[in-house]
């Protein structure tokens, strides 16, 4: 089937806000599968971790995250923040982006959880590890890191997050400031169809993307919420989404977390514990 919408993400593995949009980033694909075609952009939020301490104390962004923790479930960590710089594993993505189309974005879950596991996704070790569990090959990623057009790529991302639609702008409370301007937060989501756009700059709620896809394109098919969690797992290792939280499986079967537990221990699921919670698998 021929994509009617297009959607632009505008994101960064170390965000705690995309994390926690990943449940809701995950409802548009379950629910409107290949009817939606969708582009992966860089922001680069940090160079490094000197960058992030110059503008944050430890302290103030260790208070900030847990209280986002809390109130959107996704599972992360109790080990102590690390301020990681984010732009060596963004260009890795992006690396991937043109060297193996549609594994940057296994690429992307894979160092997100690991920055929230606390591992230093500005290492080269971790980024290969998070390669091959993405099924990259790690020495075709450093062949394609090295490549010119990788750099020239991720510098076009940039420039475009901080280049936000006229519509994004009017919001400015969901954009951030940058010595240029303003630039989009993450995730930011644009939806295209039919020539016309809608921004749905920084973390939104899901009914604003289903206001979104039903303004452009009413005549989408809808998949209603799943039903089976086994069938639920088959489908994002299916897709190169892998393991799922127990938040993403409870917003995928619409369904609350404790009922959603339920349903995964039903299907005989296997947890991989991080902090208080963790990803399940069929594994």
């Amino acid at each position: 089937m021929t994509s009617q919408v297009h959607i632009t993400e505008f994101t960064d593995p170390t965000c705690p806000w995309a994390y926690n949009a990943e449940p809701r980033r995950l409802r548009l694909t379950w629910t409107y599968g290949d009817q939606l075609s969708w582009e992966v952009r860089m922001v680069v939020l940090s160079r490094s971790s000197e960058e992030i301490l110059a503008r944050y104390s430890l302290e103030a962004l260790e208070q900030a995250g847990a209280q986002i923790f809390q109130e959107h479930g996704m599972p992360v960590s109790e080990k102590p923040y690390r301020a990681v710089g984010s732009i060596d594993a963004c260009r890795a993505v992006v690396a991937a982006r043109h060297g193996q189309p549609g594994a940057h974005r296994r690429l992307l879950r894979e160092l997100r959880h690991r920055f929230f596991a606390r591992e230093a996704i500005d290492d080269p070790e971790v980024i290969a590890r998070a390669a091959l569990a993405a099924g990259i090959d790690p020495q075709a990623l450093a062949g394609w890191l090295a490549d010119p057009a990788t750099e020239a790529e991720l510098a076009r991302d940039m420039a475009l997050a901080r280049d936000p639609l006229p519509a994004a702008l009017a919001l400015g409370h969901k954009l951030a400031a940058w010595d240029g301007g303003m630039r989009y937060t993450c995730p930011s989501l644009v939806f295209e169809a039919g020539g016309r756009t809608i921004a749905a700059p920084g973390f939104q709620p899901s009914e604003s993307y289903d206001v979104a896809v039903a303004n452009l394109a009413p005549g989408l098919k809808r998949r209603p919420p799943a039903e089976d969690a086994a069938e639920l797992l088959d489908w994002a290792q299916a897709n190169g989404v892998g393991p799922l939280a127990t938040v993403e499986v409870a917003t995928l079967m619409g369904v609350e977390r404790d009922e959603a537990i339920l349903r995964l221990e039903a299907a005989g699921a296997h947890l991989e514990p991080l902090g208080a919670d963790g990803f399940w698998s069929r594994v």
